[in-house]
This record gives structure tokens, C-alpha cells and sequence, in this order.
């Protein structure tokens, strides 16, 4: 920048101070960000979490979630992707982000940030593949100590998936294309953790229309062949825009 004045002419030359730049990002001292997933399965009539044992420290030989650190040019959506699909060998699945876990201590190699996810999945419809470590099922009520605070994020997870099926037809992921009612009142019973009135279930299910009928019947079963049902995915497709019915599907 430059001053004049009248009469005699000076100049005079501003120049900007070094200090009023912005300084760059490797001036702070950054966390890491990670992406944790709880991946929900259900098979016979079991609710399951899927696990990966770790091969290194910290928690070497103990269980815990699947996880990735974010890339630099990566979206958090993506990064879950890239878990599933990289340590999982899982893809297209059912995903929500479920919370930020940002307690200091949480990672004992320094300062890292979780945003963690769940993900639901029929395992009958996959065979995991790894990269790192084993994967093993195991059931909600039996699974083993977690390392980092794995704990507190899957236990955050089971919660949300009980709110989630209240009001969403999220848990449909988990069975079967085709169904019967009994088999749907299994799976809400056994992710509720309660027993549920078998007819007013029903009711409240079909007044939903969370469930289309298809004609078919199930075949095998002795002395009885049931209805079979399937998910009416374009109440998924309008979500939140006023297809689900007002209040919880069942009480």
C-alpha cells in the first residue's frame, strides 16, 4: 500500500507483517480421525456383533471393533465404506452414523477422535473376508471385553438399533428377503430384549405398511404353511418425508 501527500510527494511502502498470514495447519497440534463400525447380524434368532481380533499393539490379541483411520481426501461415509469392504470384504450395507467419541484417552498411541457407525447385515448373505486379524461373531450378551473404548461405542449402538426400529423399518436388513410374521416377531423380541404380544404386534406391523404380502407361503414346515412377507422398500424410499406412521410401531 501506498500514502501520498501534497506538495512534496512521499511514498511510503506498507508491507504486510508475516504475523498477520494465516498460519497453516501444521501450526497446531492435530488429532487423529477414526471411523469405527459396530456391524449388527442376526441368525437364528440371535443378535450378533461381528468382532475383528487385533494382530498388533495397543490390545494385541483382544477384541475389538473394525475401524480405519480417515484419509486426507476421504469423506467419513466413505471411510465406513472402506472398513466393510477392506477388512470385512462387506459392501452395500445398511449404514447410520451413530456419535463422536472424543475422550482424550481413548487411544493410548495419542490423541484420536471416533466417528463411529453401525451397520446391519443378514450374515447368511455374506462370507466375511479379512485383512487384518480374525473375524468372529458373537452374540450381544456374550461378547468379550473390548479394547480402546469399543465398549462404550458398541453399547451406544445396541441402544440406538432399540430406538431405531421403534419408528424405522431398519431392522428388515437383517432378514431374510421373504419372511413370515413369526419370524419378523423373533427378531424385533430378540433385539428389544422383551416379549412382545404376538397379535397386536401384528396389527401394528400391517396397519404400518412397513410389510406387503407376496402370496407365497413357506414350504417345509410341518402341518402348516405360512404367509410370506417382504419389506415395502418404498416406504424407505420416502423416509422422512411422512410414510412412516406417527408414533412407535409397537408399545
Amino acid at each position: 500500500m501506498k500514502i501520498f501527500f501534497a506538495g512534496n510527494v512521499k511514498c511510503f511502502s506498507l508491507r504486510q507483517n508475516n504475523a498477520n498470514k494465516v498460519p497453516s495447519f501444521s501450526s497446531y497440534k492435530n488429532p487423529s480421525l477414526a471411523v469405527d463400525v459396530v456391524v449388527f447380524g442376526y441368525n437364528d434368532r440371535t443378535l450378533s456383533v461381528l468382532l475383528l481380533k487385533r494382530n498388533e499393539e495397543p490390545f494385541k490379541g483382544k477384541w475389538t471393533l473394525p475401524g480405519v483411520f480417515l484419509g486426507m481426501e476421504e469423506r467419513f461415509g466413505d471411510a465406513c465404506s472402506r472398513v466393510l469392504r477392506t477388512k470385512l470384504g462387506m459392501d452395500d450395507l445398511y449404514t447410520e452414523q451413530l456419535y463422536t467419541f472424543d475422550e482424550p484417552s481413548r487411544d493410548p498411541r495419542g490423541r484420536a477422535i471416533s466417528v463411529a457407525y453401525y451397520a446391519l447385515v443378514n450374515p447368511q448373505r455374506f462370507t466375511t473376508g479379512h485383512k487384518s486379524g480374525d473375524a468372529e461373531w458373537f452374540p450381544v450378551h456374550k461378547r468379550p471385553f473390548l479394547g480402546f473404548d469399543h465398549d462404550e461405542i458398541f453399547t451406544t449402538a445396541l441402544q440406538r438399533l432399540k430406538a431405531k426400529i421403534l419408528y424405522h423399518p431398519a431392522g428388515f436388513e437383517l432378514l431374510d428377503e421373504l419372511f413370515t410374521m413369526t419370524e419378523l416377531h423373533e427378531l424385533f423380541e430378540c433385539i428389544l430384549d422383551t416379549t412382545i404380544d404376538r397379535r397386536n404386534f401384528r396389527r401394528k406391523i400391517l396397519d404400518s405398511e412397513y410389510v406387503l404380502p407376496t402370496g407365497l407361503k413357506r414350504e417345509g414346515l410341518q402341518n402348516r404353511h405360512p404367509e410370506l412377507y417382504k419389506f415395502n422398500r418404498r416406504l424407505k424410499l420416502k423416509g422422512a418425508g411422512g410414510a412412516l406412521p406417527e408414533g412407535p410401531i409397537i408399545n
